[in-house]
């Protein structure tokens, strides 16, 4: 075979086999005669000595134990350093998510315990039998109380000072806000009860605290207030020296964008 031949088809085996063949044979040939017997044997030694010659080492040496111990132990901390920043991550957003439903959640807590003299409110608070005025047991006076923030230009004043109940007595109360700027607002009101003791057995059915409540310039509405003492007011030892009932609420202007301008809201006014 030709040696450009033999170049371009590569280092076969097959290839680079002829090519010693073709090459020993070019090295035995010489002007002396040679018997067949000796040429073949120069032929075989020169094919075993090829086939028997040690493969070219490679240039790079050996990597010690040491070095490969080292490139796993760090890749071990480029693993621990990512699952740290993930978890780092995810508590970080678990706590903005947190710090965002901190205010409802409290406000769940104090409705359904009574905790801080929140009103508590619950369905099977309003089951019919729940509602029957206890007769048999005295009094007990609810007065109102109002308050507004200073950021907020309204007016707002309970129509009633006070109402007598008995507990599982029912009773409506309204409160009159009214709105003394030139400009559009959104309010929110809070409330509590003292003492605070009678919270668990203060129940609110309908109640305007809580809701964002929009007043256009000089609009002035009525809010009512729908609630009742719990029948169980009249056997806890603890309210026997519990005559009078003081329910509070404070109006605050509603934070963030003008009214115009926050997306969601009800076009619907507060109803009079």
């Amino acid at each position: 075979m030709h040696r450009s031949a033999v170049g371009l088809l590569g280092p076969h085996p097959f290839f680079r086999t002829l090519s010693v063949r073709q090459s020993v044979v070019r090295n035995i040939a010489s002007p002396c005669p040679v018997s067949a017997t000796t040429y073949n044997q120069r032929v075989t030694l020169r094919l075993r000595s090829y086939a028997t010659s040690t493969p070219p080492q490679s240039s790079q040496p050996p990597r010690s134990p040491a070095f490969t111990e080292a490139a796993g132990s760090r890749k071990r901390v480029k693993a621990k350093n990512t699952n740290m920043l993930y978890y780092t991550a995810s508590i970080l957003l678990g706590t903005l998510g947190l710090s965002y439903a901190a205010v409802p959640l409290y406000r769940m807590f104090c409705s359904a315990t009574g905790m801080g003299g929140a009103p508590m409110v619950g369905e099977t608070k309003f089951a019919p039998e729940r509602l029957v005025p206890r007769d048999n047991h005295r009094r007990v006076k609810v007065r109102f109380n109002s308050d507004t923030s200073t950021s907020l230009q309204w007016s707002f004043v309970p129509q009633q000072r006070q109402i007598s109940v008995l507990p599982g007595e029912t009773a409506l109360a309204f409160y009159t806000a009214k709105n003394n700027s030139k400009d559009d607002v959104i309010g929110i009101a809070t409330y509590n009860v003292t003492p605070s003791k009678v919270a668990p057995h203060f129940n609110k059915i309908q109640c305007f605290c809580f809701e964002e409540q929009k007043l256009m310039a000089g609009e002035q509405v009525d809010m009512p207030i729908f609630f009742f003492l719990d029948p169980e007011f009249a056997e806890d030892p603890d309210m026997a020296d519990v005559d009078t009932v003081v329910l509070s609420y404070t109006f605050f202007k509603a934070r963030g964008m003008p009214f115009e301008k926050q997306p969601g809201l009800s076009d619907q006014q507060s109803p009079k």
